[in-house]
């Protein structure tokens, strides 16, 4: 059985997935990245995991000090997923944050926040598997933004 790259890309985006924002600070300055691949791995204890891509030039800066925050985008946050999605420019300007708990930027507006310790990386192909230890939690209002088929949706009432 064999099959092309770009099948297995088209078959995997058949699953609807929410889109998070992962947040840490590199020194003072915030930073992050678009993360479509993240979900819970475990309630006792709280653990929760994300795979970033290793070409990644964003994700080596939010990880730094090991503490990040998970932001869930709301439905109209789709801008916000897609500059955080792109390399280079600074991320961050004319966005809302505060520091978390553990520091990390929650982003203003977001569905919802969870705020952790990064406890192990793992390889994965072409991307990391990152499980980390959740330590505080947060929920907002509003309706989640999705991506499927490689756009962006939401649901509706």
């Amino acid at each position: 059985m064999s099959f092309e790259k770009g099948e297995f890309r088209a078959v995997l985006g058949h699953f609807a997935s929410g889109v998070v924002l992962v947040t840490g600070m590199d020194g003072d300055h915030p930073a992050g990245l678009t993360c479509q691949s993240f979900f819970s791995l475990s309630l006792d204890p709280p653990l929760v995991a994300m795979a970033p891509g290793k070409s990644s030039t964003s994700w080596p800066r939010a990880s730094s000090t090991e503490h990040i925050c998970v932001n869930i985008l709301a439905a109209d946050q789709e801008g916000l997923a897609l500059v955080f999605a792109t390399t280079g420019a600074d991320k961050f300007d004319g966005v809302g944050w505060s520091p978390g708990f553990n520091g990390a930027p929650r982003l203003h507006g977001a569905l919802a926040w969870i705020e952790g310790r990064i406890i192990d990386v793992h390889d994965a192909g072409d991307h990391y598997l990152v499980v980390a230890h959740v330590g505080a939690v947060e929920m907002g209002s509003g309706r989640p933004l999705l991506f499927y088929r490689g756009g962006f949706g939401s649901f509706e009432s």
